[in-house]
C-alpha cells in the first residue's frame, strides 16, 4: 500500500484485452501519477509482456494475492470477473474502477464521467466507481453541457457500433468475414448470400448474431425487457442516472456496424427550454472534450474512421427541424475503445490518486 511519500500502485485487470490494451497506451502518454503499474489477466494470458511507460512488464495472473499492495485496480473485465473479483479487490483495500455492466446502476456506486461529475469519485460507500457504457460516455461530453443550459425532456438516439465494441473477438471476426468475401462476385446482391457464404467459410463461433461484414446488425446486447436489448437499456438507465433526471425518457436504437473503432449516436434531443442551433453550437465549442465538425457544404461532418485514435468527442450534422424551437439534430462520433473507454478510467484513476495522495 501507498506509504507517506510514494506514488500509489495501480493494478489493470484485463490488461491483455481490448480496452485494456488501449488503456496501457493511454496511462503511458498521461501525466504520469503511479508508482508501480501492475498488468494483471486471466491464467491463459499470464506470462505475457506488455509496455506501459516505455517499460516491459510481465502479465500476473487474476489471484487474490494479485491486488496486494494495490491502491487502485482497473477494471477490464468482462462482467462474471468483474461480479466475482472487484469485492475480493476492495475487500483487500482496493479502489475499483470497473467499466463492466455489473454495477453502473447501482445506487450506492457512483457512475462517473470525469470531465462531467468529478466530485462523485469520493462517493464510493462500497470502494466501486463504475464508468458508463462506451455508448452512453461517447454522447455525454456533448450531451451535458447542453443539458446544463436547456434541461432535456426526451432522448432519442440511434447508435451506430463498431465491431470492437465486442471485444478482440468483435474486431477479428470483421477483419474475417471481410477477407472472406472480398473476391465473392456479387456479393450481397442476393437475398441471403452473405449469410450463406459467411456461413459456408468461417466457423459457428461469430459474436454476432448476424454476418456484420457488408451489413448491419439491429441489436447489440442480450434480450431485454419489453423487445429491448440490454445495451439499449444501458444508455437508457445510465443516461438518466448521470444526468440526474431519473424520469426522463429516452429511446434507444442501437445497431452494430462493420467499422472497427468508432461508435456513432444520432441523437434527436428535445429540452425544456427553446434552443437554437447557434446557441447549441457555441455551447459545444466552448465545451473542454467536444471538437465541433460542422460545415456540410463543404463536407465536414464526423466519422468515425476520422476520429480513431483521438480523445475528443466529435460532434457535426446539427440542425433542426422548421418551428421545433425544443429539439435539436446532431451526429456524434468517438473512439470507443480510447474516449469510449480507456481515456474515462485513465482520468477517473487521477483523481482517486489524487483523493488518496491529499487523504495520506
Amino acid at each position: 500500500m501507498m506509504t507517506e511519500h510514494s506514488k500509489p500502485t495501480l493494478a489493470v485487470v484485463g490488461a491483455t484485452g481490448a480496452v485494456g490494451s488501449v488503456l496501457l497506451s493511454v496511462l503511458s502518454e498521461r501525466r504520469d501519477v503511479w508508482g508501480e503499474i501492475r498488468l494483471i489477466a486471466s491464467a491463459g494470458s499470464a506470462g505475457q509482456v506488455r509496455q506501459v511507460r516505455g517499460e516491459d512488464v510481465v502479465v500476473r495472473e487474476l489471484t487474490g494475492s494479485a491486488f496486494d499492495g494495490v491502491d487502485v485496480a482497473f477494471f477490464a473485465v468482462p462482467s462474471d470477473v468483474a461480479s466475482h473479483w472487484a469485492p475480493i479487490a476492495t475487500h483487500r483495500g482496493v479502489v475499483v474502477v470497473d467499466c463492466s455492466p455489473v454495477f453502473r446502476t447501482q445506487h450506492d456506486v457512483p457512475l462517473v464521467v470525469a470531465e462531467q461529475n468529478p466530485a462523485q469519485v469520493r462517493n464510493r460507500p462500497r470502494g466501486i466507481i463504475a464508468s458508463p457504457n462506451c455508448t452512453t460516455l461517447t454522447m455525454m461530453d456533448a450531451l451535458f453541457p447542453l443539458h446544463s443550459q436547456w434541461e432535456l425532456s426526451e432522448l432519442v438516439v440511434a447508435s451506430y457500433q463498431a465491431a470492437s465494441g465486442a471485444g478482440q473477438a468483435g474486431a477479428q471476426r470483421l477483419y474475417a468475414e471481410v477477407d472472406a468475401l472480398a473476391h465473392t462476385p456479387g456479393v450481397g446482391t442476393h437475398t441471403g448470400g452473405v449469410r450463406r457464404r459467411v456461413a459456408s467459410l468461417l466457423p459457428d463461433d461469430s459474436p454476432f448474431p448476424a454476418a456484420l461484414a457488408f451489413n448491419v446488425v439491429p441489436w447489440v446486447g442480450d434480450l431485454g425487457h419489453g423487445g429491448w436489448s440490454t445495451e439499449e437499456e444501458s444508455v437508457r438507465e445510465e443516461t438518466r442516472k448521470l444526468l440526474g433526471s431519473p424520469h426522463l425518457p429516452v429511446s434507444a436504437t442501437c445497431v452494430r456496424v462493420p467499422v472497427v473503432n468508432g461508435h456513432s449516436l444520432a441523437v434527436h434531443a428535445t429540452f425544456h427550454k427553446r434552443v437554437s442551433v447557434g446557441q447549441a453550437r457555441r455551447a459545444l465549442v466552448e465545451a473542454p472534450s467536444v471538437v465541433v465538425l460542422d460545415d456540410p457544404g463543404s463536407g465536414e461532418w464526423p466519422t468515425p474512421t476520422d476520429v480513431v485514435g483521438s480523445d475528443p468527442t466529435f460532434v457535426g450534422r446539427m440542425r433542426q427541424a422548421p418551428g421545433a424551437h425544443h429539439t435539436l439534430d446532431l451526429f456524434i462520433c468517438g473512439d470507443n475503445l480510447r474516449q469510449g473507454g480507456a481515456l474515462n478510467l485513465a482520468q477517473i484513476g487521477e483523481l482517486v490518486c489524487a483523493d488518496l495522495t491529499a487523504g495520506r
